[in-house]
């Protein structure tokens, strides 16, 4: 280590005593890149310490006061890796020089996590309403106190603070006060949500959202409306923000607001770049040239955006969109003898006409907009119907039986108008229509909002974005389809598909690189890492980077292998027969290449400790799961797609006790951004290359376009993202200096140049360790390295 890193700024922020040298490399690089309004791309093997690495460069600038930035970003789209950045900011704080001052942290999570009600399912709030309720009551705790209100902030935050000391003198709750608890600490309020006498009525508002509202300036500083000295607190997560707000009787998600513009290091996930309703409500202060970026696991970083950038409006909704407009609509058309009154209308004819005079529509506008909500749900209908007539005959008969699917709208590899536009057109309904959805929800919305005095997000709202994106964007970048998801509504009839089904007019953005590239752009520079981000000239692409160094802003990549000590651990590329269906047939058949991998699986299962079993999908888990019941007298597990507690459930039973076997999808949640550290696994086996399905419409359209923008959609779209889901499964094993362990891939396209090989999209290092053997050799390899442990 040269004098010069010993003494670099940046080593009074590094968090430990001595770095390696591939976190030295990396500091600098990002530091002087993101000096110069670029970005670090840094692919490393788990163990290499990127989190400290990104941390240590973005609270350097931060601190730097020659330096421009003001905060560092996280994103991670893995729970766990979300607390690896929470702990190493904290070994930061821990060990920073003793006249600095902490690190200022801050970790962003939804309403559901930090509303004291929601978190104690109190107050008539759960996880189902938490969003719609909260909105609701702040509206009424700001219509209470706002102008022309009926109280103060601090009249409603002293009743229920005396609703509570009036609950213990009366003896209710069996003598004592039961206050409302959360994150270990009481509040000042009551569990059950209080009310304020208007003279006409009880109004429900929200304590803690009125001290908020109490504690805030008329104008300056919103940083004022926060109870306590946050400069030297160091990391705020969750919990610490829930306790606080409980200490004070405030209202923790409104604290995270203010405190995000003020924190240096912000950890979040995607949702808080490039979700855009997000963005605009809640993140979008951080999203400028003053904020260090770090995405983690960054190879997730394009499907991730892709599914937040795209759309889509489900049958349940047109139909609740379409009561919505029928109750703005009716009193209307009954006060012209139109219509007749019915038990949902909530709004006035005085009302709506009042709220349309202010807008260019009428109440013709909001008749044709239901009008062709109601003719599109027949549509739909239509279409549902035929695709299960001609795919499942005498479905009616067995509404159980039938599978998720998807309806294409256009052929999926000739980019052209889809059949919904189409007919959309040929029923009269031209452009105008689509483009006027959007005005006539809002004043819908804003009509029944006002009618009931309750503000909530409503159905008309979400169908008008989608159906005017649907409407908007091109054809070959974006893909729209019928999805069907099972479900079960025992309201439906019992012969009606919707009995079975929701199905989702769906428009899939099937190349996000440029959206990607724009909220880039938007950062002043950054990290993006992940252990699997080879190759990096295609990551490039298909995030926009390339494009972003063309106008200028530097890219810089790094790779770093394993640097742990190598006789620690043993690497295969065992060249088995190709894992793919024609080769392997279905699970009930006896073959050659069957047997070769349940004897290559059976192999690395024997070796001690816990092992690690991916197969290319749940389905040949299964298969794989029994056939090692039958040899191996070691307890094996069977992951299957389950719930999340389900899955943390099979986790911890894995890691409990003697080694077991684990045998998993490696399209599943086990084989990535889960923590084997130490003694919790001993080796891996990674079985084919698990290619999503080709046949899938939505994925024929997105190698279409990935043809289209880069030339080769099959590599882009699908055999990058598989060969990085295998790499993930296989960096599970090796994590730490003194673990051991055993890594294997069987399939000759990892062991063999091929036309079909995937074995050049392993970066250099792996390459060199994956040495070719061949199956009856891969015992041998075995017994020789653990008998030399």
């Amino acid at each position: 280590m040269t004098q010069i890193q010993m003494t670099a700024p940046w080593r009074a922020v590094f968090g430990h005593a001595e770095p390696y040298d591939e976190q030295v490399d990396g500091i600098e690089t990002a530091i002087e890149t993101a000096e110069n309004d670029g970005f670090t791309v840094v692919e490393g093997a788990c163990g290499t310490g990127k989190t400290m690495l990104a941390l240590t460069a973005g609270i350097n600038l931060v601190r730097d006061p020659d330096s421009d930035y003001e905060r560092v970003l996280v994103l991670t789209s893995v729970k766990q890796q979300l607390r690896q950045f929470e702990e190493d900011l904290e070994t930061i704080n821990a060990n920073l020089p003793a006249d600095w001052d902490p690190v200022s942290g801050l970790t962003l999570v939804g309403k559901s996590d930090v509303c004291p009600y929601n978190r104690e399912n109190s107050g008539g709030i759960d996880d189902g309403n938490v969003y719609d309720r909260c909105d609701t009551l702040r509206e009424k705790t700001r219509d209470l106190t706002g102008e022309g209100g009926d109280t103060t902030a601090e009249a409603l935050t002293a009743q229920a603070r005396s609703q509570q000391i009036d609950l213990a003198s009366s003896g209710a709750g069996g003598g004592a006060a039961s206050y409302l608890e959360s994150a270990g600490e009481p509040s000042p309020y009551p569990r059950t949500m209080p009310e304020y006498d208007t003279g006409t009525g009880d109004v429900e508002f929200c304590p803690f959202y009125a001290r908020f509202l109490a504690d805030m300036p008329d104008d300056g500083d919103p940083a004022e409306a926060v109870p306590f000295d946050f400069s030297d607190a160091g990391l705020l997560r969750p919990d610490d923000l829930v306790a606080k707000g409980m200490e004070y009787g405030t209202c923790p998600h409104s604290l995270m607001g203010v405190l995000l513009a003020h924190a240096e290091v912000v950890v979040g996930n995607y949702y808080h770049a490039f979700d855009p309703t997000t963005t605009s409500s809640f993140t979008g202060p951080l999203l400028d040239d003053s904020t260090f970026l770090v995405c983690d696991e960054a190879h997730m970083l394009e499907p991730r955006v892709r599914d937040l950038v795209s759309d889509g409006v489900a049958d349940r909704t047109l139909r609740d969109a379409e009561a919505e407009l029928t109750r703005v609509i009716q009193p209307v058309a009954f006060s012209e003898g139109r219509g007749t009154t019915s038990r949902q209308t909530t709004a006035d004819a005085d009302l709506v006409r009042g709220e349309l005079h202010d807008t260019d529509l009428e109440v013709s506008d909001l008749e044709h907009a239901r009008d062709f909500v109601v003719d599109l749900r027949e549509e739909l209908d239509r279409r549902v119907t035929a695709h299960l007539d001609r795919e499942h005959r005498g479905w009616k008969s067995d509404l159980n039986d039938l599978p998720d699917a998807e309806i294409p709208l256009r052929d999926p590899e000739h980019p052209a108008p889809d059949e919904i536009t189409e007919w959309a057109e040929a029923a009269g309904y031209d452009g105008r229509t689509w483009t006027d959805l959007p005005d006539a929800a809002a004043v819908t919305a804003r009509i029944l909002n006002e009618a009931e005095d309750e503000e909530k997000s409503r159905a008309v709202e979400s169908m008008a974005r989608a159906l005017s994106a649907w409407f908007h964007r091109d054809h070959t970048e974006y893909f729209r389809e019928i999805e069907l998801e099972r479900t079960w509504d025992d309201m439906e009839p019992v012969d009606s598909w919707r009995r079975a089904y929701n199905a989702r007019l769906a428009i899939q953005n099937c190349v996000p690189s440029s959206v990607i590239a724009e909220h880039l752009a938007e950062f002043g520079g950054g990290v993006l890492m992940s252990a699997t981000l080879a190759p990096m000239d295609v990551f490039a692409e298909v995030t926009g980077l390339n494009h972003l160094e063309k106008e200028g802003r530097p890219v810089e990549q790094r790779t770093y292998g394993l640097h742990f000590p190598e006789e620690n651990r043993e690497s295969f590329a065992v060249a088995a027969p190709k894992y793919t269906y024609d080769n392997r047939g279905d699970t009930g058949e006896e073959n050659r290449v069957r047997q070769t991998y349940v004897d290559a699986i059976c192999s690395v299962a024997s070796s001690p400790g816990n092992v690690l079993v991916g197969m290319p999908n749940y389905y040949e888990a299964k298969w794989a799961a029994e056939q090692c019941q039958k040899r191996l007298d070691k307890p094996v597990l069977l992951d299957e797609s389950s719930a999340d507690s389900t899955t943390e459930d099979l986790k911890d039973e894995f890691f409990a006790g003697e080694g077991k076997v684990l045998v998993t999808s490696l399209r599943g949640t086990l084989t990535e951004g889960v923590d084997y550290k130490g003694d919790r696994l001993s080796a891996a086996v990674v079985c084919g290359v698990p290619l999503i399905n080709t046949a899938s419409p939505r994925t024929r359209a997105v190698r279409k376009a990935y043809d289209e923008k880069f030339g080769d959609g099959f590599e882009y779209a699908l055999t990058v993202p598989a060969v990085r889901k295998a790499r993930q499964a296989i960096g599970r094993v090796i994590r730490g200096p003194e673990e051991v362990g055993v890594r294997v891939f069987v399939d000759e396209r990892y062991a063999r140049d091929s036309w079909d090989s995937v074995r050049e999209y392993l970066p250099e290092p792996e390459r060199e360790e994956f040495q070719p053997v061949s199956p009856d050799m891969l015992d041998f390899g075995l017994e020789r390295f653990w008998s030399g442990q």
